[in-house]
Formats: C-alpha cells, structure tokens, sequence
C-alpha cells in the first residue's frame, strides 16, 4: 500500500502537475481527491471534473 502511494507520486507528470498549480485556487477547492487524482494521473476523466474545469479546457485532436 505504501510503496503505491509513492509510486503513485513518482509518476505524476509534471507537466499535469504544472498544469494544477497554474489553476485559480476557488477552482482547486471545488475538487474532489478523487477528481485531483485523476488530474494528475488518469487518461480518463470523470464528467464531474470534466465539468469544473470545462473554462479551462482545450480540445486537442
């Protein structure tokens, strides 16, 4: 479980990473861990944090 954790924090993308520290901060308090995890590590995310940050999104195809 621990060694996840890290793993998990080692392999966060820093440019997702610089992506969420650029975010205005009433924005970040309106996440979810769940929705800031999935920010920093997952392909797929949930239509719930799709929607909060829809003003910041860009459609690259």
């Amino acid at each position: 479980m621990m060694d996840e954790k890290r793993d998990r924090k080692r392999d966060v993308d820093t440019q997702r990473l610089e992506a969420f520290r650029k975010l205005p901060e009433d924005i970040v308090q309106l996440l979810t861990k769940e929705e800031v995890k999935a920010f920093l590590h997952d392909d797929e995310w949930p239509e719930s944090l799709r929607e909060k940050l829809k003003g910041y999104l860009v459609d690259v195809q």
